[in-house]
C-alpha cells in the first residue's frame, strides 16, 4: 500500500446521539488503516433545503460545502428508514451538491455503509444512496458490499468490534477503501 495519507469525511445518517451507526462509525475509524484520518461532517446545522436560498447561501450550507470539499473522500453511514436514506442525509447531500454548477461530491471517492437491526441491514437504502451518488459524479467503492445487522454488543462501549469475524471483515472493508481512495485520486485528479 501506499505511503500516502488521506483525509476522508464521515456523514452518519442518522441524528440520534445514541445511533447504532455513530458507533458503527466509530469502530470503523478504529480499524482503518493508519493512511487515512477522518472528520466528521455533521448534516445537523443545515434547514431544509430550498432552491429560494440558491442566491443567497446560508452561513451553515456554505460551511457544509466547505466541509466536504475540504476531504479527500467521504465515507456513508447510514441507517434505514422506510426503505430509504434518513431524510436528514438527503437534506445535506442536496445542500453540499447546490446550487447547481458547484456540487462539492463531484469527483470525490466515497464508501456506504450502514447498520441496522434487521436482518438485510440498510440494504435498500444503500442501493437509493448509490442512485443519488452516481447523479452526483462521485465515485463509488462498489465492493465489498457491508450491510450490517447490529446486535447487542457487536461494538463495545470503546469502540472494539467484538466479534472477530465481522472485526475483520470491516477491517478489509476499510483497508479496500483505503485503495480505491488513492486509486480514484490517482486517475481523476479533484477539480481546483
Amino acid at each position: 500500500m501506499s505511503e500516502n495519507s488521506y483525509t476522508i469525511g464521515y456523514l452518519i445518517g442518522s441524528l440520534s446521539r445514541e445511533s447504532i451507526n455513530r458507533r458503527l462509525a466509530g469502530a470503523l475509524i478504529r480499524l482503518a488503516p493508519a493512511t487515512l484520518t477522518f472528520r466528521e461532517i455533521p448534516i445537523d446545522e443545515v434547514s431544509l433545503y430550498s432552491r429560494d436560498l440558491d442566491p443567497d447561501y446560508p452561513p451553515e450550507a456554505r460551511a457544509l460545502k466547505s466541509r466536504v470539499e475540504a476531504v479527500d473522500g467521504i465515507l456513508f453511514v447510514t441507517p434505514e428508514y422506510n426503505r430509504d436514506i434518513p431524510g436528514a442525509l438527503k437534506n445535506a447531500i442536496d445542500w453540499a451538491s447546490r446550487p447547481y454548477g458547484t456540487n462539492s461530491f463531484a469527483r470525490k471517492p466515497t464508501a456506504v455503509i450502514g447498520a441496522s437491526v434487521g436482518k438485510i441491514g440498510t440494504a435498500v437504502a444503500q442501493q437509493n444512496l448509490r442512485s443519488v451518488l452516481s447523479y452526483l459524479d462521485a465515485p463509488q467503492m462498489n465492493a465489498p458490499e457491508a450491510y450490517i445487522e447490529f446486535t447487542e454488543g457487536l461494538v463495545d462501549d470503546d469502540g472494539r468490534v467484538t466479534v472477530p469475524e465481522t472485526e475483520e471483515f470491516l477491517r478489509t472493508f476499510m483497508a479496500e477503501f483505503a485503495v480505491f481512495v488513492e486509486r480514484v485520486l490517482t486517475v481523476l485528479p479533484q477539480r481546483d
